[in-house]
């Protein structure tokens, strides 16, 4: 009997001793990318979501915050700039990056987000740079990604302004840039008219593809989508990706062809990043 009582007592000091040998154990280096910008980069639009699911390693934690829509302006002015602020300030990360990209919707003829050039554009984004050190995290600038229409064989680029801008941000502010707008710029023009309508959301209408074949793709677009109708039950509609051809946002070959020019990028001016991303 005094054997049997002993044997739970035996097991209990075996295990202790067990673990009383383990090695010590290190101590896990995460870091943080956060990605604020317009639908180029949100999900099911943009980039960002292959690179978030693609390019980084399970040392990154990579969170996704861009909207379609949104312009420098717009994107703080509806408390989305906030909720950003107050991730860079969360959990214990050993540095937290955020990539911040927007042009599409600063340009003219957009009601309630366009922003002046010269002036405003410039400045809301050397306040975001500000405001991400400010908050102990590492800016990362982005050139807007370019559209993929053409004219008579030549991309039509409208976004080199906006991107000049931030490259000129960049430089005075000592801020690590992903030049998007030069790699997205060159790869479509490679691409050409009617190789880079695969990038897009969803296949091309045939009279498009067609357009697309005698070079020029200017003033051949889609109308927009017809507005939903409402549920017969009176129900909440559940979200619609309002998926179309056009030539600016992203389906899934477009996303995972862009994110990795983001990802070579990224890499390439914040080395740091290389050893926790993949190619």
């Amino acid at each position: 009997m005094k054997s049997l009582l002993s044997l739970p007592f035996l097991l209990a000091t075996g295990i202790a001793a067990a673990q009383d040998v383990r090695p010590a154990a290190t101590p896990i280096r995460a870091d943080k990318i956060i990605l604020v910008g317009d639908s180029t980069t949100a999900v099911q639009s943009g980039w960002g979501a292959s690179f978030c699911s693609h390019h980084v390693s399970s040392f990154i934690a990579c969170l996704n915050l861009a909207r379609g829509g949104r312009s420098s302006y717009s994107y703080r002015a509806e408390g989305s700039w906030d909720i950003a602020l107050a991730e860079m300030k969360t959990g214990a990360y050993e540095r937290t990056w955020v990539l911040v990209q927007f042009g599409h919707n600063d340009q003219p003829g957009k009601p309630g987000r366009s922003t002046d050039l010269e002036t405003e554009f410039p400045a809301n984004m050397r306040r975001y740079v500000e405001e991400i050190r400010a908050a102990g995290a590492r800016p990362v600038l982005v050139t807007p990604l370019t559209r993929r229409m053409f004219r008579d064989g030549r991309l039509d680029d409208d976004l080199e302004p906006w991107a000049d801008a931030i490259r000129e941000i960049a430089n005075d502010m000592d801020v690590p840039l992903v030049d998007l707008h030069a790699r997205s710029t060159a790869a479509v023009q490679a691409l050409g008219p009617v190789q880079s309508m695969r990038l897009a959301e969803v296949p091309a209408p045939s009279w498009m593809h067609a357009a697309a074949q005698t070079g020029t793709t200017v003033g051949h677009e889609v109308p927009p989508l017809p507005v939903a109708p409402p549920d017969p039950l009176g129900r909440p509609p559940l979200g619609q990706p309002k998926w179309q051809f056009d030539y600016t946002h992203l389906g899934v070959d477009g996303a995972n062809f862009f994110a990795a020019i983001v990802a070579d990028e990224l890499t390439r001016v914040v080395p740091d990043l290389r050893e926790r991303m993949y190619p």
